[in-house]
């Protein structure tokens, strides 16, 4: 787990997270896209959609999965498995 000031309240790495990441790893880790049909975004979606697990906990917050899902533009994993099988190659 990284330090606060690396976090994004709404989930992620913020940019100091990503550099900090890369000076200590010598990852190249990229912003989520919240937009488009890029490949990447295709990949992320079809990956995701098929993650098991609730989205939300026993108290109703949402899951790492789906915040993770929300920063990339999905609403949740079927519209993510919509988006994915509408935009394969």
């Amino acid at each position: 787990m990284v330090a606060k000031k690396y976090q994004n309240p709404s989930g992620g790495l913020n940019d100091a997270g990503r550099a900090y990441f890369k000076r200590k790893e010598g990852s190249n880790l990229k912003k989520p896209q919240s937009k488009g049909k890029d490949g990447r975004r295709i990949s992320f979606a079809a990956r995701f959609a098929g993650m098991k697990g609730p989205e939300r906990d026993s108290k109703g917050r949402p899951t790492r999965l789906l915040l993770a899902l929300r920063k990339w533009g999905f609403r949740s994993k079927e519209s993510a498995k919509k988006f994915a099988s509408r935009n394969k190659a």
